[in-house]
């Protein structure tokens, strides 16, 4: 049995999600917790209560929908992503993993089929990371690896609370923000982000695992002084001791391996005046490799590089860990199950392990899970530019639901109207 998603029907919801925060330039600013936010929830709610699904949404403001299967025993099938945004991000970024579990459950219903095991979709509050840190914060939670209080108070550049924010969008439900029920396993559905499967035209990528990420953010304390009038060996600044960091941070991965990768995203200087020493400088940097103990050196050698750049420049410094996710290697039965249904649909698939950080990361400590990407064309994210064609919407929306399916077994084949 092989099912094909109805291609009009995800079009039109990724079209109903993609305007709901969607920018001039056509990509998406829908940060989590936002208005934009708050209002593309109330439009999955709709749709999941549209679909006959029995909707919860927890006190970290993730939202399942579920939909019963016919072994009261059976383990759930959990499939979805998350519909939070980077800033002026992208349509396609997590948003096409909810609404193709959407369309998963909207196809079983056309075609009449139960499934032995119960089925999910989900969609996990925050996981960007870009307004509040960590990212897969939610997730997290809800799988025991990062407490819930120290989510709650955790702050966004404004100093608002992250519980203060899920309150006033309506979302802090009261459903404990752990497994209700055994899970079997569990699929996620992401664009790839990279460039692996357009560069070699693929039709869809089946992920074997995900990286190791650490974040970081370093804080230099200099002295504030008048630039004019400030001999260059009385200062103490704190923005050379950053960029000199900065410096580092972009060769340091290649000294360590073909996969490790180092960026700095986010920094900031005061007294941000064009005459004035910086006093401060902030920064950010990510480090990321298949091998935690790859992973760990770089982060190793980023802070050798900002403790001998803080005694070259006279200053201090505070080093604050934003987030230190394992890498994940997904067991044999998911993928698997999504290598079937790849070669069942005839396409072109490619093995791969994910760069990016996914809620995948978190749900494969509950129970056995992996991931379908689609095709990212050029490689680009996070930016309006993100693009992935219908043809590989679809590709991996039907890759989706056939994994799905497989995992969550056909309980009346007899009855089936496929």
């Amino acid at each position: 049995m092989t099912l094909e998603v109805n291609a009009e029907r995800l079009q039109e919801a990724m079209r109903e999600q993609a305007a709901i925060g969607m920018t001039v330039e056509g990509g998406l600013d829908r940060l989590t917790l936002t208005d934009a936010d708050r209002d593309v929830r109330d439009w999955f709610e709709d749709a999941m209560l549209d679909a006959g699904l029995d909707v919860r949404v927890d006190e970290m403001g993730n939202m399942f929908g579920r939909r019963p299967g016919t072994d009261p025993h059976a383990g759930t099938v959990l499939i979805g992503s998350h519909l939070d945004s980077q800033p002026d991000g992208g349509i396609y970024d997590g948003p096409l993993g909810v609404v193709s579990a959407l369309e998963f459950v909207r196809l079983l219903d056309d075609h009449g089929i139960e499934t032995t095991h119960p089925v999910e979709i989900v969609n996990w509050t925050n996981e960007e990371g870009s307004r509040f840190q960590p990212a897969m914060m939610s997730s997290g939670v809800w799988a025991g690896n990062i407490p819930l209080e120290a989510a709650y108070e955790t702050r966004d550049h404004n100093g608002d609370r992250f519980c203060d924010e899920l309150e006033r969008i309506g979302y802090r439900g009261d459903v404990p923000a752990e497994p209700q029920h055994e899970y079997d396993a569990a699929l996620e559905l992401h664009i790839e982000q990279g460039p692996f499967l357009d560069n070699e035209d693929r039709d869809v990528g089946i992920v074997t695992g995900i990286v190791g990420l650490r974040w970081g953010e370093v804080t230099f304390h200099g002295e504030a002084n008048h630039t004019g009038t400030t001999p260059m060996h009385y200062r103490s600044d704190a923005l050379v001791a950053a960029t000199d960091v900065v410096t580092q941070i972009r060769r340091i991965p290649s000294t360590l391996g073909e996969r490790t990768v180092g960026t700095t995203g986010s920094i900031s200087v005061e007294p941000d005046s064009i005459n004035i020493v910086p006093e401060t400088a902030r920064f950010t940097f990510d480090i990321r490799d298949p091998s935690d103990a790859v992973a760990d050196e770089g982060v190793e050698r980023v802070l050798q590089e900002v403790a001998a750049a803080a005694e070259r420049e006279g200053v201090d410094y505070e080093y604050d860990e934003r987030m230190n996710a394992a890498s994940v290697t997904f067991p044999d039965r998911c993928v698997d199950a999504v290598r079937s249904a790849v070669d069942d649909l005839d396409y072109d698939g490619r093995e791969l392990v994910s760069g990016a950080g996914h809620d995948a990361t978190y749900m494969a400590s509950v129970c056995d899970t992996a991931m379908v990407f689609a095709v990212s064309d050029d490689g680009k994210s996070h930016t309006p530019r993100e693009h992935t064609s219908w043809p590989d919407c679809l590709a991996a929306a039907n890759t989706l639901a056939n994994a799905a399916l497989d995992l969550a077994g056909v309980a009346n084949p007899d009855e089936v109207d496929v």
